[in-house]
Parts: C-alpha cells; sequence; structure tokens
C-alpha cells in the first residue's frame, strides 16, 4: 500500500477561492483564520495524519479489534496514537474555544478531518461520533451538563456516540423501545438494547458518553414521544473525577466488510437496575437533537466518499506510473521494453474520473462547511436564514452523492490495478471495503435524497434551489464567452438547465403523486451532486484562469485545475441528461413486478 500524502495544495485553494476563507477571517470569531495561520495548521495536521494514522490504516485492517470480558482492544499503536492525537488539539480544532477548543472555522476543521479520514477510516470514527455528540449538547443541553462534559470531549480525553437504532426498527427511529424511568434526584434509569453504535466501547479515552434516544413513561407513539439522555460509561463525581461503572455494557461487536478496527456494538442498557442519565433539553425533544447530531455528522460521513477516493486515487496512480505492460499507443519503446500502464488511454480514463470527482467533491463538501461558518458567524437574522438553507440544500448531496461516488471511485481504484487490486496484498481493496458503509449509516442514501426531494427542494418555496440555479447560470454565461473555458460553459449550461426540469417536475409531483417524487428522487440526487460539482469546478477553472493571466501562483497547479475541470465538463456533466428520464417516469415501473413474483 502506498503511502498517504495530504493534497494540502488543493485544500488551500478551495478553501480560499470556494468556501471564502478570506471573508470568514474578516468575521468576529474568526480572525484568528487568516489564510497564513490556516496554511500552517494544514501542514501541521498533514504530518501528524501521514506519519502517526496512515501507518496503522494496514495494521487495523490486517488484526481487527479483541473483545475479552466485555472490554475491546484495538492492536498496538492505536492507543498511543489516540494520545498523541487528543495532545496535539486536533479532536478540539473546530470547537467552542470557551470549551477548550481552537475556534477555527468548520471548513478549516473538514479539511483536518479530510486528512484523518484518509490516513485512516477505522480510527477517523471516534473522532467524528464524539464530534456529532459535542455538537447536540453544546446546542440542546443545560449549561450544568455543558460544563461537565464539553472540555474532556473537546479535548478528546472522553469520546462520545450516538445510540438511536434498535434491532427492530434500524431507521425507523420512531420505532424504538428503549424506556427511561425518572429517578429520585431529577435523574433517569435508562434500559433497552441499541446496535450499530460506532466506539460504543473501546479502550482509548477514559470515559465514554452516550448519547441514547429512550422513551419516558408517557410518551406519545412514534417520532414525538421520543426523548435523549446523556449516558456516560463511567459516572462522573461533583469534583470533576470518575466514579463507578455505569450500568451498560457490549454485547458484541459486529465483523464488518470494512473499517475493522472501529468497534461495531451492540451495547445494553440496564441489565442491573437501569443505566443512569440525564436529559439533555426537554422531554419529548429528542428528535430535534437527534438531527443537530445527524446532520453534524452526515457531513462528515460525506467526507469520506472524498477521503477514500483521494487515497484510494494517490494509491492507483502510483501503481499505474511503475506498473509497466504493453505498449502505449504512440509510445515510441526500445525493443522488450513496456510502457507504464498509465499512459493507456482506459487506464487515464479511470486516473482522471477519481481525480475529477475528488476535487469536485472537495469543493462542494468545503463550501457546505462554510455556509455553517457563515449562517453561526452572520449577525444579520436574513443571512443567516439563507446560509441555513443553503446548508440544508448542500447536505443531502454532500452525503449522499458524495458516498456513492466513494464506492464507485475505490472500485476504479481497485480496477486500476488489474488482478493485483483484487488481491490483499496490495491494500487497494481496503479503501473500497471501508468506503462501503458510508452510503448506509446516517441515514441510507435513499433517505437522503428523500430528504432532498421532500424537504429541501421545497425550502423557501423552491427559492433556495432556484437562487443557486441562478448563480450557477450567470457562471456558465461568463464562461461559454472564453475562448479556453468555453467548454466548461457550455457544459455547466446544459446541466443547470436540466437541474432546473428535473426540480420543477419533481416539485410538481410532491403534493399530486408523491410516490413518483420518490421514485425520481435517487437518480435527482447524483444529478444535484455532478451539476454542483461542476459549478464548483467550473469557479476553479475561471479563478486559475485569472491567475495565469495575472501571473500569480503555481503555473502547472493552475493548468492543471484547468484541465480537469475540462474533463469534468466533458467526461462527466454530460451524465446528467441521461438522468432526466429516469427522475420524469415516475413509479409505475418499479411496481410493475407484484412483491410475490421480484
Amino acid at each position: 500500500m502506498s503511502e498517504y500524502r495530504a493534497p494540502t495544495a488543493d485544500m488551500l485553494f478551495v478553501l480560499e477561492h470556494i468556501a471564502d476563507l478570506s471573508e470568514l477571517a474578516s468575521r468576529e470569531g474568526y480572525e484568528h483564520a487568516d489564510l497564513e495561520t490556516v496554511e500552517g495548521v494544514l501542514d501541521e495536521a498533514a504530518r501528524f495524519m501521514e506519519e502517526q494514522l496512515a501507518p496503522l490504516n494496514r495494521k487495523g485492517d490486517e488484526e481487527g479489534l479483541v473483545v475479552e470480558n466485555g472490554q475491546i482492544f484495538h492492536p498496538d499503536g492505536f492507543g498511543d496514537a489516540y494520545q498523541r492525537f487528543v495532545e496535539a488539539g486536533w479532536n478540539g480544532i473546530a470547537m467552542d474555544e470557551d470549551h477548550g477548543g481552537g475556534g477555527m472555522p468548520w471548513c478549516v476543521g473538514l479539511a483536518v478531518q479530510e486528512m484523518m479520514t484518509a490516513s485512516n477510516m477505522a480510527f477517523s470514527l471516534c473522532p467524528l461520533l464524539t464530534q456529532g455528540a459535542i455538537d447536540a449538547i453544546s446546542h440542546h443541553a443545560s449549561e450544568t451538563l455543558q460544563e461537565i462534559y464539553l472540555p474532556n470531549m473537546i479535548s478528546g480525553e472522553w469520546s462520545g456516540t450516538m445510540n438511536l437504532t434498535e434491532p427492530h426498527a434500524g431507521s425507523d427511529v420512531g420505532a424504538l423501545t428503549t424506556k427511561a424511568t425518572p429517578g429520585e434526584d431529577g435523574t433517569w434509569l435508562i434500559s433497552g438494547t441499541k446496535i450499530f453504535i460506532t466506539y460504543g466501547e473501546h479502550e482509548l479515552a477514559e470515559n465514554i458518553i452516550h448519547l441514547v434516544l429512550a422513551r419516558t413513561p408517557d410518551a406519545p407513539p412514534g417520532t414525538k414521544g421520543i426523548s435523549l439522555f446523556i449516558v456516560p460509561k463511567f459516572l462522573v463525581n461533583d469534583d470533576g473525577t470518575l466514579g463507578a461503572r455505569n450500568d451498560l455494557r457490549v454485547v458484541s461487536s459486529e465483523h464488518k466488510i470494512g473499517i475493522h478496527a472501529s468497534p461495531t456494538c451492540v451495547m445494553s442498557y440496564g441489565d442491573e437496575g437501569g443505566a443512569v442519565g440525564w436529559m439533555v433539553g426537554e422531554e419529548n425533544t429528542g428528535m430535534r437533537a437527534m438531527f443537530t447530531m445527524m446532520n453534524n455528522a452526515r457531513l462528515s460521513v460525506g467526507l469520506q466518499g472524498l477521503s477514500l477516493t483521494d487515497r484510494s486515487y494517490q494509491q492507483a496512480r502510483q501503481y499505474s506510473i511503475d506498473r509497466k505492460q504493453g505498449k502505449a499507443i504512440g509510445s515510441e519503446l526500445e525493443p522488450g521494453d513496456s510502457s507504464p500502464i498509465a499512459d493507456h488511454a482506459d487506464v487515464r480514463r479511470m486516473l482522471m474520473t477519481m481525480r475529477a470527482n475528488a476535487e469536485a467533491m472537495r469543493c462542494v463538501m468545503y463550501a457546505n462547511a462554510a455556509c455553517i461558518d457563515f449562517a453561526n458567524s452572520s449577525s444579520d437574522d436574513s443571512e443567516r436564514e439563507y446560509w441555513d438553507a443553503l446548508t440544508a440544500l448542500l447536505t443531502p448531496i454532500s452525503k449522499g452523492w458524495g458516498t456513492d461516488l466513494g464506492v464507485e471511485m475505490t472500485s476504479l481504484g481497485v480496477q486500476t490495478h488489474g488482478g493485483m487490486g483484487y488481491v490483499e496484498e496490495t491494500g487497494a481493496a481496503q479503501h473500497w471495503r471501508d468506503v462501503r458503509i458510508a452510503p448506509i449509516y446516517e441515514g441510507t442514501n435513499g433517505i437522503q435524497a428523500a430528504d432532498l426531494v421532500f424537504r429541501k427542494l421545497p425550502l423557501g418555496g423552491g427559492q433556495v434551489v432556484e437562487k443557486l440555479i441562478l448563480e450557477m447560470g450567470k457562471l456558465a454565461d461568463e464562461l461559454i464567452k472564453d475562448d479556453q473555458l468555453g467548454p466548461i460553459g457550455s457544459a455547466l449550461d446544459e446541466g443547470t438547465q436540466r437541474l432546473r426540469d428535473a426540480a420543477l417536475w419533481l416539485g410538481g409531483r410532491l403534493a399530486t403523486e408523491p410516490n413518483d417524487a420518490a421514485a425520481g428522487s435517487s437518480p435527482f440526487m447524483r444529478l444535484a451532486g455532478v451539476v454542483v460539482g461542476g459549478y464548483y469546478l467550473a469557479r476553479s477553472a475561471q479563478i486559475a484562469q485569472e491567475l495565469l493571466n495575472t501571473g500569480n501562483g503555481d503555473t502547472d497547479f493552475l493548468n492543471d485545475k484547468i484541465a480537469t475541470a475540462l474533463f469534468y465538463a466533458e467526461q462527466v456533466m454530460p451524465t446528467v441528461s441521461g438522468l432526466v428520464p429516469a427522475i420524469t417516469q415516475g413509479a409505475e415501473r418499479l411496481f410493475a413486478i407484484p412483491n410475490d413474483r421480484l
């Protein structure tokens, strides 16, 4: 397996020109996030992730976890790496400074998270789940609970989990049956079973803070009757030290296709009378807090598609340069010599497809994170509402389109290796196996597509998506007039028209034929991702051309940005026209064959 090298040059380009980092750094609270400082942060993060986490990636895959006497242990090296990760402050780089965080914008935190995930996805899931729990506690818990839990969670000394799913419920959270019985001292006693709990038990952190969804005795049925509780592995004494072990335990850890060094636990609460918990927010408002956790996690899960695509691309690129086979068309070789397989057109097509999609995903996801930052730093209500709405629109695209692409691109990484890609010795297959979970968890991609169509397209009476389409159309008009970038403009113009057509058709079916809208939602999510990704690559190409014209920046890097955007415009964007008929066919054919004959 080749070494990982963080693409810091592209990260900085996207942060500066797509996420608009300079504008963010001019806002109160983000003054320290100037480009020079952020460049230093990313360089240091890259060094840490490349040296400390990436070397453990293969080891974790091969050795996996040990489950012994109700405890879970990682392979040698993970514990030390986690402690160094905490000591270096990476866990809280974008967290609230009032509780010990670094206070960086979330788009910068996401760039650091990309490096961490690409270096070692199994390791990265512990900070990811902690991050979601921190977000929920920050937004919904009392000040007292925040003071008790946030400092140690932000530092990473304590980790966090989300306990949503139950064996009988799956994605239907409203069907959960875990119980919360009121205690005499304001606490609650939690009892029930949760499944698929990432890092539900492990030895890396000294305490694990579980956020558990449960029902109180008189709760109404369905999602309206769900409350959220903090349930720590070890109770916390008044002086902040750890006390007795709580009444919870890990029953087992799942055997999975990938992420072998990430524990996926079955958790049992209250076997001996009830695990002690504290309610977060008001009774029966757990769904609101849950969505805070999940929306935070959905962008980070989308990032996994980007991270593993880039890691897979780096390995495939190096292999294709080193591996020689056959004679490429037009090559001049000495007798007996062979060409690097990178010189063969089909291999080059695969590599460019991986590269272009990775750069498109990076733009979309960093822009998504920047929307969160602009919303958080806006003093004007209408401006904040705009950024919140754009965040809401982009999040299911980041998660759904990004993770679908992650599976496809890492599969191309295997294909680039030929037969050796299917052999575990090369490590190419690990990236595909690891990322295969990403389209499934934090809401399957079918749920993301439905969310995009049923909840996000109607935002503002459809004006949120329409404004984005207008912005994309304006850029297309500008680029069409450019001699070199004209093909990008033409492709973007075609894509925005198809996006508008599909969005209008779906919007017209939401009230009258909702199953038709549901049937078209997944191909629409793909279309939206391709077009929005193409829009941001078009902006990148325009900026790169302007920098070349003024003699600023690395000429090779900027020319490569333009070449990649042209490839995407000519090879990826045309696929959207083929998606429109699938979106607008309705549901009839999907249900033409009865269940008993499927």
